[in-house]
């Protein structure tokens, strides 16, 4: 199956542009949207698999309505822009958008920007995955700890000892140790 692309461009020339590129440079499903208008409703029924947005001279309130219209913690978004500014260029940047190009519109660096803001986006989408499962070890190791200070406090027993039970129920249970951990603090917020 090909790559799907979107292209968002209101300039019909460059949109072209664009397309010619892409097609040179590889075979894509290309859809152009040329009207901004209900563009986050149109990307959801396309689906693609990367973004492009190009804007010859963008004001901020509309790179940032694109850029998240686009879903780039979804998929790749690259931005085309003739003119910039620092502000412009942070702004694009923490609405997600993987590869923010100025005054580089032309078609042979249309494969070589595609390939960019892919790698970018997947390598901040892992970072972003190794993130969630790091916090949700934290947080299911706060639980655990919690839980084993109830039982030292309510059975007499060592910090061992409250872990060992743990681990024994989940076991016997079949259960993570933190679903215990979480059963036993939750009953003890209730007998509190």
């Amino acid at each position: 199956m090909s790559t799907r692309i979107a292209v968002i461009d209101p300039d019909r020339d460059r949109a072209l542009t664009i397309v010619d590129g892409l097609r040179a440079a590889g075979d894509y499903e290309i859809h152009v949207l040329g009207d901004e208008t209900g563009v986050a409703k149109k990307l959801a029924a396309i689906d693609p698999d990367i973004v492009l947005i190009d804007l010859a001279s963008p004001n901020r309130d509309t790179l940032e309505s694109l850029a998240r219209a686009a879903s780039p913690l979804d998929r790749p978004v690259a931005m085309f822009v003739d003119q910039s500014d620092d502000a412009m260029i942070r702004s694009a940047i923490e609405a997600g958008v993987s590869a923010y190009v100025v005054d580089g519109l032309r078609p042979d660096r249309i494969k070589p920007v595609l390939a960019a803001a892919m790698a970018r986006f997947h390598s901040v989408a892992r970072l972003r995955a190794e993130l969630d499962a790091t916090k949700a070890a934290l947080a299911e190791r706060k639980i655990i700890d919690r839980a084993k200070g109830i039982l030292m406090k309510s059975k007499g027993c060592d910090e061992d000892e409250a872990y060992a039970m743990m681990r024994k129920v989940a076991m016997d249970q079949n259960r993570k140790l933190a679903e215990i951990a979480q059963a036993i603090v939750t009953a003890a917020e209730i007998m509190g």
